[in-house]
Formats: C-alpha cells, structure tokens, sequence
C-alpha cells in the first residue's frame, strides 16, 4: 500500500508527522514517501504542485495531505498561490467527491459553540462536490463592463457551471452513503435565484427515483446555513455543490467543538483519495507544537477505511481518538477546565499508546 506523504506548509509538517507516527504502530505493509507542495514547494522548485509531487500522488494509491498557505505569498500570481496546489491535485486526480464527516463526541459537548443538548451524539457527514461549480467554470477573469450598472468600468467575473453528469455522480455517492446511515439525504441548493441550482435540484431528484429506501429533502443554501445551527441533528447526509460545500463544512466544524477536530476524504470514482484535515495551514501558530493533530489522524483512518480496504485499522485509529479525550487530554483548541492541556506530539504520542495498549501518559 503506498501512500504519498504531502505535509505542506504551517502546521502541516507537524500534524502529518503524528499521523504517520500513528500509521506506523498498525504493522501494516506501507510504502510511504514524502514530497513537496504548496508553498513549501514554490519555495524550493518555483511552482505549488512540481511534476514530482503530482507524480507521486498519481503513483500511490492514497494521498495523505497537510495543509497549505502562508500570508507571505498573497502578493503572488493566483497560479503561484500554495492553495492552487490542492486544486490541482483535486483536478489531475479525479478527485470528486469530498467527505466531511462532522461528529461530536460525547466529551467534547461542551467545547462546541452550541448547547450540549443540541450537539450530544451529532453525526452528519457533508458531501460536497469538488470539481465544479463557480471555482473550476469557465471563463473567468477581469475586464471592462459593456453593460450592467457602471458600464465602462472594471469587472470581474467567474462562471458558476454544472453538467448533469457531475451532479448525477455525486447524488448517487450521496445516496449510496446515507443506505450505510440513517437513510436521509439533504441536497442543498440556491434554486429560487440561480438556474445552475434549479438544474441540481431537478437532477438530484431524478436520481433519487433510484434510490427509493433513501428519504430526499431540499434546502435553499441560507436556511441550511440556518439549521444547522438551530437543529443539526435533524440531518443526516447533506450534498451540495462546490462553494455551499465549502462553507457549510466549516460551519458544522464549529458544532463539534473545534476544527481541529474534522477529518476528510477526496475520493475518485474507484475510491482512491486524497485525505486531510479540514483546518488550514495556521501560520500564526506554527511550530509551536501547539496544533491539534487529531483532524490528520482521523483523515489518516478515513484513508485506511475508504482507499486501503483497511476498516480494523481504521476502527482501532478512531477508538483510541475516543479513548484519549476519555482520558482528559486535550490540545488548546478544545481544552476546558477539568481536562490536561497537551502539545501536538503529546497527543500523537498518546494515540499511539491507547493502539498499542499501553497506559495513555499524562504530563
């Protein structure tokens, strides 16, 4: 099983190395290899996704990623930016269908923005399409207005597409998905002001006639927004497009109690995927060794689960999650008062010992 190793930039390198920490405690036959990407990458080779680390990510089977970005490259070209990295490994790799499960656990209640009562035993899992929409359609760019409200001046502007082929994909991996849960599925929409929404809408019904143990509801993007924070437990699987996915994913990040907390997959159509927190490259506390590991953690058992055919493992990864925040540890983004604050690689350290059966250390 060869996974391609990408820490990329921030606390990237310091969260990837406790995931891998945990991967090599399982006794499983990984080939692992590292590589460069995102700013890290333009720094050393000029580009955020080199020939190199895109072949690596083609030749392995899985793809276990970091985070990218730093303020100090704002200033470059869009091409050169740390984040066109992951937008190129999502294209190049087929990479479709992004999984954000958004789960809190039962210790971690009150660290969640919201009242214990409203989060206790949350799961829902956000399908977001990854490959369309307002951030891949064509054309885009600037130029001077021909019409509209200031005719003669500065425009810019992007093109929000779908094609009935990419949203029938993603509907079916979205149906597919809630048979394994709770039979629900949520699509998420804009289809009272934009046609490409009304277009999704009309598709994923369509779908749906396929799928009839499968209950369907549909939701405009703003009242989703809305119920998620009145009512998250009333969903089960949400689907939606690129941009609403984006948002909304972070949204149920704060329900759990941290981001630091949410894993995710980018899958193909044969499952092979990319995996990742859904944090970003936190700059302002990099190296710190201050960072919550347990989001790349839990990615990494999302990829033994989805692309490695490795559900045990998975398993024994996520009960030794559950088993250290059992124990009280917690790193700054989700300590309270009562429990011990730890460092990243304290955390590693004490996800490898629950797996390994050894007595989880306090400091």
């Amino acid at each position: 099983m060869k996974i391609a190793i990408l820490p990329g930039d921030g606390i990237g390198t310091e969260i990837v190395a406790e995931a891998v920490k945990v991967l090599k405690v399982l006794d499983l036959p990984f080939e692992m290899e590292s590589a460069l990407v995102g700013g890290a990458a333009y720094d050393a080779h000029g580009h955020p996704l080199p020939e190199a680390t895109l072949k690596l990510a083609q030749a392995a089977d899985a793809v276990l990623f970091g985070a990218v970005g730093d303020w100090k490259y704002d200033k470059l070209e869009r091409q050169y930016r740390p984040e066109q990295a992951i937008l190129g490994l999502r294209k190049h790799l087929g990479l479709f269908a992004n999984f954000r499960p958004a789960i809190c656990y039962e210790q971690l209640t009150h660290a969640s923005s919201l009242k214990p009562e409203l989060v206790a035993g949350l799961d829902i899992l956000i399908i977001r399409e990854l490959t369309g929409d307002i951030s891949f359609g064509q054309p885009r760019g600037r130029r001077t207005a021909v019409d509209g409200h200031f005719p003669g001046a500065p425009e810019a502007f992007d093109t929000m597409r779908y094609s009935k082929p990419e949203i029938e994909r993603i509907a079916h991996v979205a149906f597919q998905a809630a048979r394994k849960r709770r039979g629900r599925v949520t699509s998420v929409d804009k289809a009272n002001v934009l046609e490409t929404f009304q277009f999704w809408k009309d598709v994923v019904t369509e779908v749906h006639a396929q799928y009839p143990d499968v209950a369907l509801d549909h939701l405009y993007v703003d009242n989703a927004a809305m119920q998620l924070v009145k009512a998250p437990k009333a969903f089960d699987v949400i689907v939606t497009g690129n941009m609403f996915g984006d948002i909304l994913s972070d949204e149920a990040a704060m329900l759990t109690g941290s981001i630091g907390m949410l894993p995710s997959a980018s899958l193909d159509r044969n499952n092979k995927g990319l995996y990742e927190p859904s944090h970003g490259s936190a700059p302002d506390i990099a190296g710190k060794g201050i960072a919550n590991p347990l989001a790349t953690i839990l990615s990494a058992a999302m990829m033994l689960r989805y692309s490695l055919q490795q559900p045990d493992a998975a398993a024994r990864i996520e009960q030794a999650v559950q088993a250290v925040l059992a124990a009280g540890l917690r790193t700054g983004d989700i300590w309270s008062e009562g429990t011990q604050r730890v460092g990243t690689r304290e955390m590693g350290d004490a996800v490898v010992a629950a797996i390994t059966g050894k007595t989880i250390t306090k400091t």
